[in-house]
């Protein structure tokens, strides 16, 4: 039988594979990898995440979720992870950082 604690677990383990999964074309974007703009996948994944994140466990785990690719030990640019909420007129209801404090998130 699985405990609350398991069921939370796995559930942020099944929303980061599918924030993984929908943010990957961002990748060349966040890196640096010679793209000046977001491509429209990119901005789709990132609707469809948000979209997904329906209720406040979701949203928390999405926060977590993002915070890990944040701090991850990849060097990743903080600064264009960041922007791309905006870049794709998307409302994410968090500071991206490595720092943020999802358990504040409604």
């Amino acid at each position: 039988m699985a405990t609350a604690t398991t069921t939370a677990a796995s559930t942020t383990a099944v929303m980061c594979n599918l924030v993984y999964s929908s943010l990957e074309s961002c990748l060349g974007y966040v890196l640096g990898g010679g793209l000046s703009s977001v491509p429209s996948k990119c901005c789709s994944g990132i609707k469809f995440v948000l979209n997904a994140a329906r209720t406040r466990a979701d949203r928390q785990s999405l926060c977590k979720c993002i915070k890990s690719i944040a701090s991850s030990s990849i060097t990743v640019p903080i600064s264009r992870l960041a922007k791309l909420p905006g870049m794709c007129m998307a409302n994410v209801p968090f500071k991206i950082c490595p720092n943020a404090d999802c358990s504040k998130i409604k």
